[in-house]
């Protein structure tokens, strides 16, 4: 367990997430308190979702007897690999809230963006375009606000340049992008296996805060994430969004919530520091970090973008929030930049939140993604939770 995730056990934050629990045959509400795991599931808040949809969730948390289910050291060594399907383990801290996703909410990541789509994915070429860009706008993206004169003032340059992109228009321009990340229960926790399409051969992690947000647009708590991209795929093309997102276990969140109280809050989130660590099996590490304070779009801003009059979520949703972090660090050929490798470690870490750890796999050979919807409701049904 990483010093990150100690961190969490012996703090006094207010955290909720889910577990396997095998005794209920499927998954149960956990509250953490002094390093041990509390079952709160009932039929008052039988899902997360239900749970951050009541207005005192953190009263409602801090109030709730449990069940104690076991040690987070413990139910966090079996969460990894194949974890024994007789005990619990983590999943990520999400059921029926739907899984959206803001992409180049970050000014300087957005360049990556659109060199990723004029080299048209070929990391190659990404090196040169990455040069002439720079030499264009030099530091013109420090602390620039999307929609503001000023970012159109860059947006204009580029333009002139013959350097127009659909990244600028969301990464600079008044309308945030917003997409699906995942279906509704198909996101992996802490210590799962995250998947890449076997026909990317340019990817990277993008670690990201992820906001907790129910029905009615309020913002209850974030967790971690990591919305592992294929940097070639969209490369090719932006119509292949769907493709370089949403594949099976490509959506990892955790490792528990975090409700906002009067220890940690939004503003909290909004100067958060990320931290990025890679470990390949082939030796190889790669650091990154990634400021909320450098965000181009505050974070109600794209939540209001996300649910409104134009759009309704009746169970909530969970939001990424983008990310700084753009790999540009040659892992084997010089100007060859920064790919994944089957096998590799990724520990994403904040302050308040914790460590959120996967293993990169294909996503072919990642579990199979068998519990829905239908599944869940049967299951807590059977339990009398309905």
């Amino acid at each position: 367990m990483s010093q990150a995730l100690l961190d969490v056990a012996a703090s006094d934050g207010l955290f909720v997430g889910r577990i396997w629990n095998p005794e209920a045959e499927g998954p149960s509400i956990v509250t953490l308190r002094k390093g041990v795991l509390l079952d709160i599931t009932s039929r008052e808040a039988p899902t997360l979702s239900a749970l951050l949809e009541r207005q005192d969730a953190a009263a409602f948390v801090r109030a709730a007897s449990g069940k104690a289910v076991g040690s987070l050291a413990d139910i966090a060594a079996n969460s990894t690999g194949a974890p024994d399907q007789t005990r619990p383990y983590l999943l990520a801290p999400v059921d029926l809230q739907a899984v959206k996703a803001c992409g180049v909410t970050f000014a300087q990541s957005m360049i990556e963006r659109v060199i990723e789509e004029k080299a048209a994915g070929n990391p190659e070429r990404a090196a040169s375009i990455r040069e002439r860009v720079s030499t264009l706008i030099g530091g013109s993206l420090t602390n620039l606000k999307a929609g503001s004169p000023a970012a159109a003032k860059v947006k204009q340059a580029l333009i002139d340049e013959g350097m127009w992109s659909q990244y600028l228009e969301v990464g600079i321009g008044p309308d945030a992008e917003v997409f699906t990340k995942s279906p509704v229960l198909s996101s992996v926790g802490w210590g799962a296996d995250v998947g890449l399409h076997p026909i990317s051969t340019w990817n990277n992690p993008e670690p990201e805060i992820v906001l907790a947000v129910n029905s009615r647009g309020e913002i209850k708590g974030a967790a971690l994430g990591n919305d592992v991209n294929l940097r070639d795929v969209e490369g090719r093309s932006a119509l292949l969004l769907g493709k370089a997102k949403d594949n099976n276990a490509s959506c990892s969140i955790g490792p528990f919530i975090r409700l906002f109280d009067a220890g940690y809050s939004l503003d909290d989130v909004r100067k958060a520091e990320l931290d990025l660590k890679v470990t390949g099996q082939d030796g190889f590490v790669l650091h990154g970090k990634s400021s909320m304070s450098k965000i181009s779009r505050d974070p109600t801003d794209l939540v209001k973008q996300t649910v409104g009059a134009h759009h309704q979520y009746p169970d909530g949703f969970m939001l990424f929030l983008g990310t700084l972090f753009a790999p540009t660090q040659d892992r084997d050929a010089p100007n060859q930049g920064f790919t994944h490798k089957i096998g590799d470690v990724v520990e994403i870490s904040s302050a308040g939140l914790g460590a959120l750890v996967n293993t990169v796999r294909l996503s072919t050979e990642c579990p199979p993604w068998t519990f829905g919807i239908s599944t869940l409701m049967s299951n807590l049904a059977k339990r009398g939770l309905l």
